[in-house]
């Protein structure tokens, strides 16, 4: 009797007892392999941890064409976000390897998650929690926050997030900036170009896709358009922030920046983490027990559908389905 085929699962909240989603796959006969990224891993490492896998349920570990190429068996990579920049999407194509996503379940995470850090910063409350805790009462002093009540703040990225950050932010009569594709419609939004938006800015929150468009997209040069003592938010893609750029704002003091992810994920080692005008949280802006559950049902469900020769929803290269035309059990 042969071995079941295996799905491995590298996103690290997978529950392996939850009935709708470890229990689906494992209903439907396939075996789950658990390798939960932790850290950075290397294309030679993915190989390893995919040896004889048909399906991934998949974090942020780099499948570029040398790993599609050495996993022969693969079928279906189920990518828990939307995010696909880890992945040489043309290759997967190539192979027939089915690449999905779970779009439009984590806009309004997002969102609520930005807008809480837009809103720990002005109010410094990082700061003034650590200060009392160890025995402060600084009121009134170097501590002092700012009002997000009256602030100008720049949205680079107008797709659902960026809208639905704007929404949010306009309950703060706050004056919003917006920069993106002419084409991308946003209500109350004053659309400007990108240096225009980082001059003007108190704010600058970040919502564009890592691509070799948006790569180091603020960088140097943009930063320092920025006014004095603005806050600059990610929530996107660590790639999209130049961060040997932004250090030295951040050692004067000029710049605060909060983010969520890094150019190097975890980032352990980095000068970011030992500024005080930074806030960090491990890229989790998209994560909430709501919609990570969400989540983790549509990839499963996308891999069974891929191995029953469906396309699933969020399927991203339907033609790779055509190099696979029958189900593979």
């Amino acid at each position: 009797m042969s071995a079941p085929p295996v799905v491995v699962v590298t996103y690290p909240g997978f529950d392996e007892l939850d009935p709708q989603t470890a229990g689906i796959l494992r209903e439907r006969g396939l075996e789950i392999r658990f390798e939960p990224r932790t850290g950075e891993r290397t294309p030679a490492e993915v190989v390893r941890i995919m040896e004889g896998a048909i399906g991934g349920i998949i974090s942020t570990d780099p499948f570029d064409g040398t790993v599609l190429a050495q996993c022969r068996g693969l079928r279906v990579l189920a990518r828990v976000g939307v995010g696909i920049d880890t992945i040489d999407v043309g290759a997967a194509t190539d192979a027939g390897v089915a690449v999905t996503i779970t779009p439009d379940l984590n806009t309004a995470t997002v969102a609520d998650h930005t807008v809480a850090l837009i809103l720990a910063c002005c109010r410094r409350l990082v700061e003034n929690d650590r200060s009392t805790r160890g025995g402060g009462w600084d009121r009134g002093g170097r501590l002092n926050g700012t009002d997000l009540t009256g602030a100008t703040v720049g949205i680079v990225g107008l797709g659902a997030i960026g809208r639905a950050v704007a929404r949010r932010l306009a309950g703060f009569d706050v004056t919003l900036l917006g920069a993106d594709l002419p084409e991308v419609r946003a209500e109350g939004i004053e659309r400007v170009g990108l240096d225009e938006l980082l001059r003007r800015s108190d704010i600058v929150t970040v919502h564009v896709p890592l691509t070799a468009g948006t790569r180091g997209l603020i960088g140097a040069r943009e930063l320092d358009l920025m006014p004095n003592k603005a806050i600059l938010v990610n929530t996107s893609r660590g790639g999209v922030v130049d961060e040997q750029a932004l250090i030295p704002h951040l050692l004067e003091g000029r710049l605060a920046a909060a983010l969520d992810v890094f150019e190097q994920e975890p980032p352990r080692g980095s000068p970011l983490l030992d500024l005080e005008h930074v806030l960090v949280t491990p890229h989790i802006a998209g994560i909430s027990v709501q919609t990570q559950q969400q989540m983790l049902e549509m990839a499963a469900r996308s891999v069974i559908d891929v191995v029953d020769g469906r396309a699933p929803p969020g399927l991203i290269n339907p033609e790779a389905l055509g190099a696979r035309s029958q189900p593979a059990l």
